[in-house]
């Protein structure tokens, strides 16, 4: 948009001040130098009376100990805010480590923490050397992260071009949110899952249709296909592996889906511990599909945050010239690279974490208030049966420093997930919930 610049006709606004002692109200003083400076010349084209200059939501005293000049507006801040934002409740996200620490007077070596699907053994010793060793710190990043869009097309078999990194997958789904949606479109979420696509579809003004998953958590397919014949929404947000269950989505619903009029997000955050292959390659021969990643749980790199996303060109195009330019920090994109150098140790922890999710299972199993689903994921979802309370359990574990994770929303009060930890910790939590039975 064009910037239109509103002067003040000089005989109009002289008009309406008075040379008195202070106070003065800020408005007149502006006006009165303008005055000063050009009187007897015409400003602008455009004439503007100076009391349309203050908004209609402000109050001018003109009375105060007698004096006039005084300015007193009254303003609420969140007056400037977008409406719809004035209703939105915020992400409920994980407390940090050192307020967990703090709160439960715990060091956090002794904490159990098993609430956020991390991967506890952290990334490859290559990244600690490499972030070391980093020499530009000062210098911003590169814009467009071709080293590791580079290592990213030699591991995934994809193109670079078709890829695109960005500040964790989280900000990638934002970005999706904000070239695609229009406020007042709709999108397709089915619950329970990851509750992010609604926060940043209300962030964005756009409505949520929900199609609840079925009692097993798979799609709904049929009900899929009747929402969007009937919503006509833009675009469906779906995960496999699913948070929180661990199922995953089979090619023939996924097909079916994108044979639908609208735009795909498919979410694989949890994808190396499915042992099913990405389907990052498909963005080329479907162009209403993105695919998104991340090296959160796969390289061990939650706090550097890393995400990246394969997207078909004829949509990466206007990702690119919407997304915030450095929007990836040199530390991350430095450790990404370091990481993907050793396939070997991230196949090693692969392993290791879906051995112990099939242990973690099985212990599980065996205690009599809880109901374990199986999961292709590093996380178990459990269902709280018995009469035991699904909120309580979690606060008990909580005071002997083991942390689950438990959910507000209704679809998931009666649950909690467990994310998959080293089998010292699976012990440390079995030991506790053994105390609660």
């Amino acid at each position: 948009m064009g910037v239109i610049e509103l002067c003040c006709n000089t005989a109009s606004s002289a008009s309406l001040f008075v040379d008195k002692p202070k106070p003065i109200c800020p408005f007149s003083q502006r006006n009165r130098q303008s005055s000063r400076s050009k009187r007897g010349g015409l400003l602008s084209s455009i004439s503007i009376m100076a009391s349309s200059t203050v908004p209609a939501s402000a109050a001018v005293n003109e009375k105060e100990d007698g004096k006039q000049g005084n300015c007193s507006l009254n303003i609420s801040g969140d007056s400037f805010i977008r409406p719809h934002l004035r209703k939105l409740k915020p992400y409920q996200p994980i407390l940090p480590f050192e307020v967990l620490s703090a709160r439960l007077g715990r060091k956090p070596e002794d904490i159990v923490k098993l609430d956020a699907n991390e991967n506890p053994y952290g990334p490859p010793p290559e990244v600690f050397e490499a972030l070391g060793a980093m020499k530009f710190p000062y210098i911003y990043p590169d814009p467009e992260s071709r080293r590791l869009r580079a290592a990213l097309a030699e591991d995934s078999g994809l193109e670079s071009e078709h890829i695109l990194v960005g500040c964790g997958a989280d900000e990638l789904i934002d970005l999706i949110m904000r070239c695609v949606l229009e406020p007042g479109d709709k999108i397709v979420d089915c619950p329970p899952t990851f509750t992010m696509y609604e926060f940043d579809a209300a962030v964005n003004g756009a409505s949520v249709v929900k199609v609840p998953r079925k009692s097993d958590f798979s799609l709904d397919v049929e009900r899929i296909a009747q929402v969007v014949a009937q919503e006509k929404p833009k675009c469906i947000f779906l995960t496999s592996p699913n948070n929180p269950d661990g199922s995953i989505i089979g090619d023939d619903a996924l097909l079916k889906i994108l044979d639908l009029p609208l735009l795909v997000v498919l979410d694989e955050a949890y994808i190396e511990f499915s042992g099913l292959e990405s389907r990052m390659r498909w963005v080329k021969k479907h162009e209403n599909l993105i695919v998104l990643r991340t090296f959160s749980k796969r390289a061990g790199l939650a706090g550097l945050r890393v995400g990246y996303g394969a997207f078909p060109l004829s949509i990466i195009e206007y990702l690119w010239r919407a997304k915030q330019p450095y929007n990836v920090s040199v530390a991350a994109e430095v450790s990404a690279c370091a990481a993907l150098k050793n396939s070997a140790y991230l196949e090693e922890v692969k392993v290791a974490l879906v051995q112990e999710r099939e242990r973690l299972y099985k212990l599980l199993k065996e205690v009599p208030f809880l109901i374990p689903y199986p999961s292709y994921s590093n996380f178990i979802l459990c269902e709280v049966t018995s009469g035991m309370d699904a909120k309580k359990l979690k606060e008990d574990l909580s005071k002997m420093g083991v942390m689950i994770r438990h959910y507000n929303n209704k679809e998931l009060s009666g649950y909690v997930r467990v994310s998959v930890g080293k089998p010292e910790q699976t012990d440390a939590l079995m030991k506790c919930l053994k105390c609660l039975f």
